[in-house]
């Protein structure tokens, strides 16, 4: 019983972070290369819209659910048979938890601050509202990006040894 709840954690672990990594990955190689050719208005305007729909239950499964499933696998891994698989949760865990804080300290407050500078026809000066966001917003996204990417890789290797006898 024990080993098919630490294998079926460890599947939503993988699901859902992969989730995550795949919508931070999006974002690096298509939405914010895309933008880049856009002009201010258009940047500020689809970036104030994409963080008004992102916010929504199917966003918020992978959000809390990496995080969530990563921490149930670890503790199912604790005792007898689970020290394989362990440690590469443990880092899995650790690097969703530095994903998230990256979004907590860094993305969220940048997708505030450009929600706070209202709407684009009203922004007096919005290639200055895109250079306090773009730059920044786009580097950390892509740590972001790296780390749950490879938490997600951790994930994947912490369940092929979890399937070895």
């Amino acid at each position: 019983m024990v080993e098919a709840m630490r294998g079926a954690a460890l599947v939503a672990a993988i699901v859902t972070m992969g989730m995550l990594a795949g919508v931070f990955y999006s974002f690096a190689i298509s939405v914010m290369p895309g933008l880049a050719h856009a002009d201010a208005r258009t940047l500020v305007d689809a970036m104030q819209q994409i963080n008004v729909a992102i916010l929504n239950p199917w966003f918020l499964i992978s959000f809390v659910g990496a995080p969530l499933f990563s921490l149930i696998a670890a503790a199912l891994h604790l005792g007898p048979g689970g020290r394989p698989a362990l440690w590469w949760v443990v880092a899995a865990f650790t690097l969703c938890v530095v994903t998230l804080v990256v979004t907590i300290a860094v993305n969220v407050p940048l997708n505030d601050t450009l929600a706070a500078a209202g709407a684009p026809d009203r922004i007096a000066d919005l290639a200055a509202v895109r250079d306090r966001f773009e730059a920044t917003w786009v580097h950390w996204n892509v740590v972001r990006t790296v780390t749950s990417t490879a938490a997600f890789g951790c994930l994947a290797w912490a369940l092929a040894l979890h399937g070895r006898p």
